[in-house]
């Protein structure tokens, strides 16, 4: 984890290059996964910046991941949109991952709204379904807290007991209903990667207690609980992820089934932040 003068200098010099771009508090953000990231387009952009532009950002290297800070309005909101995410796989420590959340958190955001693609580990779930998270299990061996706290960044040993805002996912399930989405509701697994899993390991990840399986998301939710962020999160159902009827991974499948799920988040993620 960054040490305390080196974390808050780099604060500093992030926020200062965003509000140089957009001098606008944004109240919302949103960090779109793998195949999501046209869900930037719905907002009313005011200005767009790489992140390699940003002091302290790590860079996207995943295909389908824009690799863009988009900043304006989205139903007379003030948003914030991370087109693209970082992963362990990629070799990032955790806390570089979590470093943007606490970005986000110093720019006055309140809310988070967490997005990605996940293999289906419930045979009653198909792909091409939402996913509302309600809990997670963090598998992936690491923790972006890690290392010294920063005691003005939150607590050395932050609650985790709902993760996942009560009241945001009220909202999410009155809106899925108003808009006719089927919105399915479940516990999101994380695990390192960059592999996909043996059949093996999907049976033990289902026997834990787990819906729906990824490689991103609860890093940024862990940062997030520490930092004070409310937050929620949707997945998008990409592959069956059944042991006994387990296909060769297509990641260009995968993808599409994600591009064809956004229209749906889009309008989901639309009416929640104008309803929040």
């Amino acid at each position: 984890m960054f040490d305390a003068t080196r974390l808050e200098v780099t604060l500093e010099q992030a926020v200062a290059r965003i509000r140089e771009a957009h001098g606008e508090r944004p109240r919302v953000a949103v960090v779109l996964g793998t195949g999501l990231g046209a869900l930037s387009e719905a907002i009313e952009v005011a200005a767009a910046i790489p992140y390699e532009d940003v002091p302290g950002f790590p860079v996207s290297t995943v295909q389908a991941h824009a690799g863009r800070l988009v900043l304006g309005s989205l139903e007379g909101v003030q948003v914030i949109g991370l087109d693209g995410r970082f992963h362990r796989y990629e070799g990032y420590a955790m806390a570089e991952i979590g470093f943007p959340i606490r970005v986000l958190k110093a720019l006055g955001v309140e809310i988070l709204l967490l997005t990605s693609a996940v293999g289906g580990m419930n045979p009653l779930w198909p792909p091409g379904d939402l996913v509302l998270l309600s809990d997670h299990i963090n598998l992936m061996g690491d923790n972006p807290l890690i290392g010294p706290n920063v005691d003005s960044q939150g607590p050395r040993f932050p609650d985790m007991s709902e993760v996942y805002d009560g009241e945001l996912r009220a909202v999410a399930r009155e809106q899925a209903l108003r808009l006719g989405i089927h919105l399915r509701e479940g516990v999101y697994v994380a695990v390192m990667g960059p592999n996909l899993e043996t059949a093996a390991e999907y049976r033990m990840l289902r026997a834990v207690g787990a819906d729906v399986v990824g490689m991103s998301t609860v890093p940024e939710a862990i940062v997030a609980a520490h930092v004070g962020l409310r937050v929620a999160g949707i997945a998008t159902i990409t592959d069956a992820c059944l042991p006994d009827a387990l296909e060769p991974a297509n990641v260009e499948q995968i993808i599409a089934t994600a591009n064809a799920a956004e229209p749906t988040l889009t309008a989901l993620i639309t009416n929640i932040i104008a309803n929040i």
